[in-house]
């Protein structure tokens, strides 16, 4: 008697498994691994008191997903269009950081997601009067989404809050690009 209950719970404890496995595979949607790297441009606004530029820039990002609701990941950009105001160059030279994202997996093809963590922006002020730099670390959010347009390649859109510090603020409006490996 022992032994057919033994196999109904060996049976029972496969089943479970293999089911559990499924559905964990079924929140990656994609085909591609928890490890990704991705492409965006961002139109950054740079505000600072009454002054306020829009400048452009191009980032990269490493990351991976813990788990399906879960992923770290490292940025670093640098700033590609400079905005003009009042005889003053104004430019984003660099940031980068390491962030927490927080992802709302689904069956669709978009995952919305939060993103939150750090980072150190660089940015620079030139006239004919010389050159200021000036670069601050500051806690940084936003929301983005990802929309799967192969199972290893989606496309992004993202805002972002790169900065909020002494009166100034650095915003961004992302289009990329994200791997799946």
């Amino acid at each position: 008697m022992k032994k057919p209950i033994a196999l109904i719970l060996g049976l029972v404890s496969v089943s479970a498994l293999t089911v559990s496995q499924a559905a964990t595979a079924d929140i990656y949607k994609s085909g591609g691994g928890s490890l990704y790297a991705g492409l965006n441009y961002s139109f950054i606004d740079i505000e600072s008191g009454n002054d306020e530029v829009d400048v452009g820039a191009l980032s990269a990002k490493v990351g991976g997903l813990v788990s399906p609701f879960f992923g770290v990941e490292a940025r670093a950009g640098f700033g590609v269009d400079d905005d003009r105001i009042n005889g003053v160059d104004y430019s984003l030279d660099n940031f980068f950081g390491g962030y927490a994202t927080l992802n709302l997996a689904n069956e669709s093809p978009a995952t919305p997601y939060l993103v939150f963590g750090f980072t150190r922006v660089e940015l620079e002020a030139q006239s004919v009067f010389g050159t200021s730099t000036e670069d601050e670390t500051d806690f940084s959010y936003g929301a983005g989404v990802n929309i799967d347009l192969t199972p290893e390649v989606a496309g992004n859109l993202e805002y972002m809050r790169y900065y909020d510090k002494n009166g100034a603020t650095v915003d961004g409006l992302g289009l990329g690009v994200t791997f799946s490996f």
